[in-house]
């Protein structure tokens, strides 16, 4: 891959290689896009939304109930987790890279002293490392990482560590996000990380002479590489444990999140919308698997449920090889980071 992937990423999206047609994605209203604010450049400060005066972060969490974080929380199924945690009582981290989502993600909440908003581009190595510092610096334990980050890019786009922009927001963040919390999630009673991506879906592969997708490039073809890494990562998480936190792999199916079309062409994008108010599931229905997964995390290290149905991990897309094939490579890409286990 040959580029400095610990550079950091400039708010420009980077050089774009126009070849992503609509035929592409003719399939992609299968899967859930639950994270999806990139319209506003990211900042590098933290955007903290607190109003109890005298009492620390740590403090409040003692006496509240557990820590969630959530990558991609200002948008869809990511948002309405966080809303609904909050309010129920939870103490809720929301990572995105717009700022005026994520502080209209915290007024929604009847008590905005238990969110607080992380603003980043979790497309760069560099974003992924300070937001970890950053969690690491105001909370002592994470109970659940909910990952949720996604968008669908209609043309290739390079980030500036020289990644194809979908590998690197819906796989690579999720790996550096889960190994990077380690400390915190190894600090709290029952973790759990849950990966809300589309286990059970046989489409797709992770390409491993061109993982850039240099030679043939679509945004559905995008999407299936990250879906098919997430796959892997699950495989290869459970068998590192850099923490004792189970690992979920969750489909959700199609969902009624409007994020998803946001960077879709027409008329692809009215096509995707009407059979969205057809068929789509209401985000509610989607929660509570997710709920009942950072309630209860299940006993075994690994666990995969496409939309209510427990996956049978003996399935190609869990392959052993090949998921330590893909932990190998990732590890090259990354080089030297203090995220890595």
């Amino acid at each position: 891959m040959g580029a400095a992937v610990g550079s950091a990423v400039e708010p420009a999206a980077g050089p774009t290689v126009r070849t992503g047609t609509p035929a592409d994605m003719g399939a992609a209203v299968g899967t859930a896009v639950c994270g999806t604010d990139m319209d506003v450049p990211p900042s590098a400060a933290t955007v903290s939304v607190m109003t109890l005066p005298g009492l620390s972060q740590r403090a409040r969490e003692r006496t509240m109930g557990k820590v969630i974080v959530i990558s991609g929380g200002t948008d869809g199924i990511g948002r309405a987790l966080a809303v609904a945690r909050a309010t129920a009582g939870d103490s809720v981290v929301v990572i995105g890279s717009s700022v005026a989502k994520g502080e209209a993600a915290a007024r929604a909440v009847g008590a905005p002293d238990r969110v607080r908003f992380v603003a980043a581009d979790l497309r760069s190595v560099t974003e992924n490392e300070r937001v970890v510092a950053d969690i690491e610096r105001h909370h002592d334990r994470v109970d659940a990482l909910v990952l949720c980050a996604n968008r669908q890019f209609q043309d290739r786009v390079l980030t500036a560590d020289g990644l194809e922009s979908t590998f690197a927001l819906y796989y690579l963040s999720r790996y550096l996000l889960g190994h990077g919390l380690r400390a915190r999630l190894a600090a709290a009673q029952a973790p759990v990380i849950i990966n809300v991506a589309a286990p059970g879906i046989s489409a797709g592969s992770v390409r491993f002479d061109d993982l850039r997708l240099e030679r043939r490039y679509g945004p559905l073809r995008a999407q299936l590489q990250g879906g098919r890494a997430n796959d892997l990562l699950g495989v290869a998480f459970a068998e590192e444990r850099s923490s004792p936190a189970r690992y979920v792999l969750y489909h959700p199916g199609f969902t009624a999140t409007p994020g998803g079309t946001a960077s879709m062409r027409q008329p692809l994008r009215g096509i995707v919308s009407v059979l969205r108010a057809i068929a789509a599931k209401p985000v509610a229905d989607v929660l509570p698997p997710i709920n009942d997964a950072i309630d209860h995390p299940p006993a075994a290290a690994l666990t995969a449920n496409d939309r209510g149905r427990l996956v049978d991990l003996s399935r190609p897309a869990f392959d052993l090889v090949n998921a330590r094939r893909l932990s190998a490579v990732t590890r090259e890409l990354v080089g030297s980071s203090p995220l890595l286990p």
